[in-house]
């Protein structure tokens, strides 16, 4: 049987931030979001085949890798998924905000930690 690990312990690495590196993480820490990083980064390509430049690139790139961030630490994972659930749940404009603001401030941290 297995034993949940102690918060702030990662269930993987982080991974190198490129399209084979992000996409093997993701098929591990959530699988279900695989289709969704697919046709982020089919969308990526094509803007950047647009504008001429990576910039479209290099978001999805740093999206993907703050996503994961936040996957790989189940505690992490946890408190992210409780308050955006709670924040489109919330009952009132007041207690939808603060839930927000902690999606936020979990995601601006895994980003800023995935992206150095």
């Amino acid at each position: 049987m297995s034993r949940p690990l102690p918060d702030g312990v990662a269930i993987i690495p982080r991974p190198e931030k490129t399209p084979a590196g992000l996409k093997a993480a993701l098929a591990v820490v959530a699988p279900d979001r695989l289709p969704e990083m697919l046709e982020g980064q089919t969308g990526a390509m094509a803007s950047a085949i647009e504008l001429g430049g990576v910039a479209p690139i290099r978001s999805f790139l740093s999206h993907w890798a703050a996503v994961i961030e936040i996957e790989r630490v189940p505690a992490t994972a946890t408190a992210f998924h409780r308050a955006n659930y709670l924040a489109n749940h919330a009952p009132t404009a007041e207690e939808c905000r603060a839930h927000a603001v902690e999606v936020a401030e979990l995601y601006r941290s895994a980003f800023a930690a995935a992206n150095r």
